[in-house]
């Protein structure tokens, strides 16, 4: 892969995605931390979370979805317009090519911090929509938590107005919508939702009804997968960060120090 430093702190360009980081200041636990942002938003604001991670022993990572951040292709203005104007022909192609870019981040941290632990993965809203997408489709991620996110990407009850995928949107869906792809789930990664009980933008009954349908991958280990709901709307809140740091330290005292660039 071609990384390049850029001169920034703790900032590189792996091939055409933006990635910073931050370490722990003390002990490393050997793991690594992905953890991204919602729609609109950008890696450069979760610092401070990345920090938070790092103070746990993790090498946290974030980098910027598709179309967001270093990588916005038009003015903020007619980003936002055109989400607007029909929302799932950008928004599930933005979260089907930001997952799918998960490995390259994970080769990049095992050989540029010398990991040898899990992969945690996690985010706010789409971040964590994003997350779990990646965990079916790459099994070095042995734990999700998704705040204020949904496995359902059709959204029933969702209070955002009508839009109209093309077939490229729709394909993305069909390949990545993690309701429409349970078996994905079958190696039963570590999953915690961390959802607004009265989120009317992002319904928390999908967490549920995803719950029900790869109940049989998690027959043997049903502690591995959890949903908290907190008394909000679609907010992100303290404890939702907390709930996924607790969340992610669980897990990762559960993981076999190994070649986390072996995809076996």
């Amino acid at each position: 892969m071609n990384a390049e430093e850029t001169g920034k702190l703790n900032h590189e360009l792996v091939d055409h995605i933006p990635i910073i980081w931050e370490e722990p200041k003390g002990k490393r636990n050997g793991h690594l931390v992905v953890w991204l942002p919602g729609l609109t938003g950008g890696k450069d604001k979760l610092r401070p979370h990345l920090r938070k991670f790092a103070d746990a022993g993790f090498v946290a990572v974030s980098y910027d979805p598709y179309e967001h951040g270093e990588r916005m292709r038009e003015s903020h203005e007619r980003f936002i317009s055109k989400l607007r104007g029909n929302k799932r022909r950008y928004f599930w192609p933005m979260i089907a090519m930001t997952a799918e870019e998960y490995p390259r981040v994970i080769d990049w941290a095992v050989e540029r911090f010398g990991l040898s632990g899990g992969v945690m993965a996690g985010g706010i809203s789409m971040g964590g929509d994003i997350a779990l997408v990646a965990a079916g489709l790459e099994k070095r991620i042995t734990a999700v938590a998704a705040c204020i996110s949904t496995p359902d990407w059709l959204r029933p009850g969702t209070d955002e107005e009508e839009s109209h995928p093309d077939t490229y949107a729709w394909n993305c869906y069909y390949r990545c919508d993690p309701l429409s792809n349970t078996s994905k789930y079958a190696h039963a990664p570590a999953i915690r939702f961390l959802n607004g009980a009265n989120d009317g933008h992002v319904p928390p009954d999908g967490a549920h009804r995803f719950q029900m349908l790869v109940a049989e991958h998690y027959a043997s280990c049903p502690e591995r997968f959890e949903i908290t709901e907190f008394d909000v709307a679609h907010e992100f809140t303290d404890g939702m960060l907390n709930g996924a740091l607790d969340w992610f330290v669980r897990h990762a005292g559960n993981v076999r120090h190994h070649n986390v660039d072996s995809r076996q």
